[in-house]
């Protein structure tokens, strides 16, 4: 793989002067574009962008601002392995913090001068005959050897599909997009949905809100949130002996790689649902509500969520949970199966994100021209979880089977990392202008994931969830230890892969 240096990177081509090339193109930048662009410049490699549709790094951890967004993985271990901070303030980080957080690690590694703000990816294409990356954003144009998608599966919000929704007269905003100047202070208020986002926001408006209508589908299974201060001490000794802090990333990760058992098994899961169970009983009151929010499928069916302030907000007068289906949004109201008229004036949406359908999908297209959204057709494939057959010299980070339901995907995103660096060295060691997986590589992967999945809880716990697509396949989750996908990953494998030579001199 060559790098021609025929205009400068900096700038695209408006249409009239030669469109800038780069050796690897980056979209997105949360931790998955961000951690790709340090690991480069730590290589020596400086010809990149990372182009982000917004104004500033973070990704997720910038978008979701909603009031009590935190994150429910410890700090130490929800960070860079490779740049740590001694001066996180609890053992939970809220939002801010993270997104503090990885404004500092961009400054430090002077990563600010490679992104472009506000440039969105509008369209990406394969040239087989160039062998690159066509990369056309709301800016300009650019072509790229490497192609590298950030983006996530938590980068664009799903709105609940419901009747009359557009016709409501009030506010309606998602959660990952929350009206900060909306006063909520005496409004009557619908929340659409109870999941990971909506367990940290209503115990936030609870206490100022009219009345809140808490709509629900099916109730999470709530574990105790751990969470404290990490004290002065502690942050001293990290900070004047950071392999301290080593040690407690370690443990932390070791233990969350135990959680494995469980998933593995239902059957496993029925003493943390002892625990999920007391906690809800020393926190609701009411047996009727009770009812109402006791999940009837096993633990970690769904994503095991933390908070020691959900179930008490669900127990105050001015709450009240709604279990019946959502039928209708008529412009001052939400009407359920059982013909009540629920009377609101705002509505916020906590339904998640469009995971199995990822809008860049369709954006990105390999060769004959098919997109990603053709060929996954409902079902996310890819080898590694990191490589496409018919998208040669692309690399999607946090892609299909790399999510995780125990511990932290920082982890997984520098594995993935470690994969796109070798990839890289051994083209130009090599010659190799396009690479992609072979057919039967990404098959027996696929398969794998299917295998390893079957008798989880993940399939067999009695629910329906996001880590399933539409096809009823695990297409979202990792489905055992995180340690095999790093060593997998470690170093590029030449017999998976179809390498095609350079056609450039």
């Amino acid at each position: 793989m060559t790098t021609p240096t025929q205009a400068d990177p900096s700038g695209p081509s408006t249409g009239s002067e030669p469109v800038a090339h780069l050796a690897v193109a980056i979209v997105g930048n949360g931790f998955s574009g961000l951690g790709t662009a340090i690991r480069l410049r730590q290589a020596g490699e400086d010809n990149f962008l990372i182009f982000e549709r917004h104004d500033d790094v973070g990704g997720t951890w910038r978008d979701n601002s909603y009031p009590g967004c935190a994150c429910d993985v410890p700090s130490h271990l929800y960070s860079f392995s490779f740049a740590p901070n001694p001066d996180w303030s609890r053992s939970f980080s809220a939002q801010p913090e993270i997104h503090a957080y990885l404004q500092r690690v961009s400054a430090e590694y002077d990563i600010e001068r490679f992104t472009r703000n506000r440039h969105e990816v509008l369209d990406a294409s394969w040239d087989d005959d160039a062998q690159h990356w066509v990369v056309t954003t709301s800016q300009g144009v650019w072509t790229a050897d490497v192609l590298v998608l950030g983006s996530g599966a938590l980068s664009d919000p799903s709105f609940p599909d419901v009747p009359g929704l557009d016709d409501f007269e009030g506010p309606v905003f998602h959660s990952a997009t929350w009206r900060h100047d909306l006063d909520l202070r005496g409004r009557r208020v619908a929340v659409i949905g109870t999941g990971a986002s909506a367990i940290q926001f209503v115990p936030e408006i609870a206490p100022v809100v009219d009345t809140l209508k808490v709509f629900q589908r099916t109730p999470p299974w709530i574990m105790p949130r751990g969470d404290r201060a990490i004290t002065g001490v502690e942050k001293l000794l990290f900070r004047w002996f950071p392999p301290a802090q080593r040690i407690v990333r370690e443990a932390i990760y070791w233990a969350r790689e135990t959680f494995v058992f469980g998933f593995k098994d239902p059957k496993r899961m029925g003493k943390a649902a002892k625990i999920a169970e007391a906690h809800m009983r020393r926190q609701v009151t009411d047996p009727e509500l009770r009812e109402k929010i006791t999940p009837t499928y096993s633990m970690g069916c769904k994503r095991i969520l933390l908070s020691n302030d959900y179930l008490p907000a669900l127990d105050r007068d001015n709450v009240e949970v709604v279990t019946e289906k959502i039928v209708e949004v008529r412009p001052d109201a939400v009407v359920t199966a059982d013909g009540v008229t629920h009377e609101v004036d705002t509505i916020i949406a906590g339904t998640g994100f469009a995971i199995g359908d990822l809008p860049i999908s369709h954006r990105v297209h390999g060769r004959g021209g098919r997109s990603l959204a053709d060929d996954w057709a409902g079902s996310p494939f890819a080898h590694n979880g990191t490589m496409i057959s018919g998208f040669p010299n692309a690399f999607t980070l946090l892609g299909p089977n790399t999510g995780l339901g125990h511990n932290s995907v920082v982890f997984m995103i520098e594995s993935q990392i470690n994969l796109v660096l070798d990839t890289i060295r051994h083209m130009r060691e090599h010659g190799v202008g396009a690479v992609e997986p072979t057919v039967a590589a990404q098959t027996a992967f696929v398969e794998e994931m299917q295998r390893r999945t079957a008798g989880t809880v993940w399939v067999d716990g009695g629910c329906s969830s996001w880590y399933l697509d539409k096809h009823g396949q695990n297409s979202a989750l990792w489905p055992t230890f995180t340690m095999p996908f790093r060593r997998r990953l470690k170093h590029f494998r030449p017999e998976e892969y179809v390498l095609t030579p350079t056609s450039r001199s």
